[in-house]
């Protein structure tokens, strides 16, 4: 990727002053109406589909209730997520309030999450530093099947069954891999050696006080509560409505959840035309131009708050709020240039499958310039 001016600051003053400023009406009706959505097809579906006597339909009912609802909660995640970079409103008070009680309610750790996520966005597309799918070197891919560097391409090259056996395990697991992941990784930066840790051993908050040697123990005290919490209500949910009720009202909405979050970031970072750095030629605005933006159309705008459509502009100033990122990004790109990655032909499904195929390792640049292998992404090294 060839940089030049303007820089981050220069980007930051072609951005006007009032899209770095929550709203609180702004911000608080989208979280209203989120909910209102929520609360609507969950009650819906606890008074209409029980009832439903033919089985099929009923089960067509439940099918259609999860995906809708998996929408919604995948949009309250969004809302979360911009508590975490402080974009939710002007007060970190609030922030922390609302990420914490939407992140618990979708059983997600809010506090544990946005120090993982903190340094995710500092070192974006950093080999050595980032964590989130991070490719692995051919001769490393290589080695792993136990074959010679040369014959990956013939290899990989047509075997679709398997790409779609991969695809759905991705989104099957994506979540649980993510969090346990982070948390590894995070031990091993500690520089301890693995095999000295029990299994059991290996919880937040130890792997977050390593992290961040100031973090408040009592917020990842906080996150756990939260998700007693939503434990209990599960429970005393199960115990009123039963447990097959409850799953398909809470459990099955959640797994969609999961499955859009990691498809979204995965459709972030992994296309062919995204870069990756050593440490020695990585910087801050290197690695946050390295990401996508994509259109998907209006569930990503409505009900995804527009986290898909313009994600470059919020890896540069994750404080812009997500209704002011449009505006924001128009801004930037007549600066950035061709630096400006998007890719808005592609369908979702399109984009996964590109990403799987075309994206499975990385070859180290030549001459300092961009080197492509069958259109995989490139790790830039300095000469």
């Amino acid at each position: 990727m060839r940089l030049q001016e303007p820089g981050i600051r220069e980007l930051r003053e072609a951005i006007p002053t009032h899209c770095f400023q929550p709203s609180y009406v702004r911000s608080f009706s989208y979280l209203a109406r989120d909910l209102l959505i929520i609360a609507t097809l969950a009650l819906a579906a606890l008074q209409y589909i029980p009832v439903i006597a033919n089985p099929w339909h009923r089960a067509l009912a439940w099918t259609l209730y999860g995906f809708l609802q998996g929408l919604c909660g995948t949009g309250l995640f969004v809302l979360g997520h911009e508590c975490g970079h402080g974009a939710f409103s002007p007060s970190p008070r609030a922030n922390d309030a609302v990420g914490w009680v939407v992140h618990s309610a979708l059983f997600t750790p809010f506090f544990t999450w946005r120090s993982l996520h903190k340094q995710h966005h500092l070192y974006t597309n950093n080999l050595q530093k980032d964590y989130n799918y991070i490719p692995l070197h051919r001769e490393t891919f290589a080695a792993n099947l136990g074959i010679c560097p040369e014959a990956i391409e013939e290899l990989t090259a047509d075997a679709p069954i398997v790409t779609l056996f991969r695809i759905i395990v991705h989104q099957a697991f994506g979540w649980l891999v993510y969090m346990t992941g982070c948390l590894r990784l995070t031990l091993r930066n500690m520089g301890r050696p693995r095999r000295t840790w029990r299994w059991w051993r290996e919880n937040a908050v130890r792997a977050l006080l390593a992290l961040h040697s100031h973090w408040d123990i009592w917020t990842i005290v906080a996150s756990d509560i939260g998700l007693g919490l939503t434990t209990s209500g599960l429970w005393y949910l199960a115990k009123s409505v039963g447990f097959s009720t409850m799953f398909f009202l809470y459990i099955v909405p959640c797994l969609w959840v999961n499955h859009w979050y990691i498809a979204i970031t995965y459709l972030h970072h992994i296309h062919p035309d995204v870069p990756k750095y050593d440490q020695s030629d990585w910087t801050f605005l290197k690695g946050s131009l390295g990401t996508v933006d994509r259109d998907f159309g209006v569930i990503g705008r409505f009900f995804f708050h527009n986290i898909i459509d313009y994600h470059v502009v919020h890896h540069l100033f994750p404080q812009i709020p997500f209704y002011h990122a449009k505006e924001a990004t128009d801004a930037i790109i007549p600066l950035i240039g061709d630096n400006y990655i998007n890719d808005r032909e592609n369908s979702y499904l399109g984009g996964l499958w590109q990403a799987f195929t075309d994206c499975e390792w990385i070859e180290p640049a030549q001459g300092g310039q961009a080197l492509r292998y069958k259109r995989r992404p490139v790790m830039h090294r300095k000469t």
